[in-house]
């Protein structure tokens, strides 16, 4: 028996004289009804092979083995598909176009984290990562399949991904089933954590040559990794950190067709996106098998031209680190990335945390985990806490803000209820306000929200406001009220006001 959204797995043996990753094939095909779902299999060392199975509904499900390899052809099987555990909610999805749910329909809102190679650190050090997420506040984690070389990252990983020759080379024809099981365990741990695995394939930093595989060893290293993970319901597909790095040696026809062997081995269909480098190199998200836009750029205020460019879920991953390393994206303070993060937010889109404060060991949060030293952090766990508790499911600008004219430029947003809606002044200070209020005479509750010390109380609602007049070309409107009432603010930056519908 298995639960609903848990993975089954079913080990077979069978001994092979040649290379059984690349010259054995193994698929079973799982059916229920009339429904069927197909799943590769894959060698997982000596004689070992195996093929894993996420039921998505309950009741008696059947599976046949087909193989090149008699020893693996032909078996058979059944099992049944228990109710999904209490707060196991599925595989995330894109919802109403620009937001994500689960798959029984309860709201995703991403506040993910980056450590690349944290899984190739030291097990105590893995372990200290993982306490630390405990109780920081993320439900996404960006991390690499690969080891990285770059500043900060000098040390040899726990173990290499593909089998070592004799001469300390590595045999890319050969994966090391001992480092892909000690991903896929910690991936499975980052699950009951209720924390999503953003995987991410292939980068540029490296001196092992992973970076520079055959087309074909690339091609069979995607379809393997579709294999293992796909039954995971927590993983996301990042085909590359920073593609366009790698664009010598991986063309982009290369990637459409890595994107195009996912989708071959993964029944699941898991989310699915690549990240840039240059934010002038965006990748074509349009296609169909991207299902959402994974973005690097520090200026989280176009979010609103990537909505409407790509029509898609968009998430600024990287809008640069809080820290104080040496490189320019990793030295802003604390206070700008929270900044940014309701900047995002509050513009109909997601942005992603890292942190990247020097250490004489080189511990780097961004790259190998460990503890957080920053300060940001807390207030995206309180960001997402508020968040979750208003209840909201996704959140759509309101038109008029960050599509008016310069002194309406705050960002604001509704949830997808129609009964609540957020506003952000950011660098903005006004001592009062009105515009992206409600208009009608409905009753509110207005509350004014301090997003760096965290703090919520209830705003001072005053008789609407009369703005000043303003001029269109060469025309002056008058001095009208924009909403049914005002409110009065401390006249200090980085506040937002939430409100609330009670009628």
């Amino acid at each position: 028996m298995t639960h609903v959204y848990d993975v089954h797995e079913i080990s077979l043996q069978g001994a092979f004289a040649g290379n059984p990753y690349l010259d054995v094939t193994l698929h079973a095909v799982f059916s229920q009804g009339n429904r069927s779902v197909r799943v590769t299999g894959f060698h997982d060392g000596g004689d070992s092979y195996r093929l894993r199975f996420m039921p998505d509904t309950t009741g008696e499900w059947t599976w046949r083995t087909v193989s090149s390899l008699a020893a693996l052809d032909g078996h058979t099987g059944r099992f049944t598909a228990l109710p999904a555990r209490e707060g196991v909610h599925g595989p995330v999805r894109v919802s109403h176009r620009f937001h994500f749910a689960h798959a029984d329909g309860t709201p995703y809102l991403p506040f993910g984290t980056t450590c690349y190679v944290w899984t190739h650190q030291p097990l105590a050090l893995q372990e200290e990562t993982l306490a630390t997420l405990a109780g920081a506040g993320f439900n996404k984690l960006r991390m690499a399949i690969f080891p990285k070389d770059y500043p900060f990252n000098t040390n040899e990983p726990l173990m290499p991904v593909f089998t070592p020759r004799a001469d300390g080379t590595l045999d890319f024809d050969r994966p090391n089933p001992e480092a892909f099981r000690h991903f896929e365990t910690q991936i499975a741990r980052l699950a009951e954590m209720g924390i999503e695995a953003d995987v991410i394939l292939f980068h540029p930093y490296d001196r092992w040559g992973y970076a520079t595989m055959s087309e074909a060893q690339n091609r069979a290293y995607v379809a393997h990794v579709a294999a293992r993970l796909s039954a995971y319901r927590n993983v996301w597909w990042s085909l590359a950190n920073e593609y366009d790095f790698m664009l010598n040696t991986i063309p982009m026809e290369s990637w459409d067709g890595y994107c195009h062997l996912i989708e071959e081995h993964d029944p699941v269909r898991h989310l699915m996106s690549i990240h840039n480098g240059d934010p002038r190199m965006n990748y074509d998200h349009r296609k169909p098998w991207i299902s959402h836009v994974c973005i690097q750029n520090w200026d989280v205020k176009r979010m609103p031209e990537w909505r409407q460019a790509y029509g898609k879920p968009v998430v600024d991953d990287e809008p640069e680190y809080e820290g104080n390393i040496w490189p320019a994206w990793g030295n802003i303070t604390a206070e700008e990335l929270v900044h940014r993060f309701w900047l995002a937010l509050t513009r109909g889109g997601y942005a992603g945390h890292g942190e990247t404060y020097a250490d004489p060991q080189d511990i780097i949060w961004w790259a190998k985990g460990g503890k957080l030293k920053g300060e940001a952090w807390k207030r995206i766990a309180f960001l997402r806490r508020l968040l979750e508790e208003s209840g909201v499911t996704g959140l759509e600008p309101l038109s008029g803000l960050v599509d008016g004219w310069p002194w309406t430029r705050v960002s604001g947003v509704a949830d997808l209820g129609g009964r609540l809606r957020f506003l952000y002044f950011g660098e903005h200070q006004p001592l009062e306000w009105t515009t992206g209020l409600p208009t009608d005479d409905g009753r509110y509750a207005v509350d004014l929200i301090d997003t760096w010390n965290m703090t919520i109380e209830p705003a001072e609602q005053v008789p609407p406001l009369v703005q000043h007049p303003t001029r269109h070309g060469d025309a002056v409107r008058g001095g009208v009220a924009d909403a049914a009432f005002g409110v009065r603010l401390p006249g200090r930056p980085h506040l937002a006001l939430r409100i609330r519908r009670l009628d």
